[in-house]
């Protein structure tokens, strides 16, 4: 998903779960944020569209951000 299309489909606000090290499928240990969106996503070095969670103190990217059920504000 570009972060044009997130934007449209998600507010700020948008109930998430957020992987910052690696999604579940490759490591189900890994570390997992039920959270929000505190912001609009955006394109970072011209080529990975992330978006900044509540909870988290970096921008994480959009493959690694799942809406929750009910999600979209």
């Amino acid at each position: 998903m570009t972060a044009d299309e997130f934007n449209a489909a998600y507010p700020i606000g948008t109930a998430v779960v957020a992987y910052p090290g690696v999604r579940p499928e490759d490591d189900p240990n890994g570390e997992r944020i039920v959270t929000t969106t505190r912001s609009r996503a955006t394109v970072l070095g011209g080529h990975t569209a992330v978006v900044w969670v509540h909870g988290h103190g970096a921008c994480i990217a959009l493959t690694h951000i799942d809406v929750r059920p009910g999600g979209a504000a």
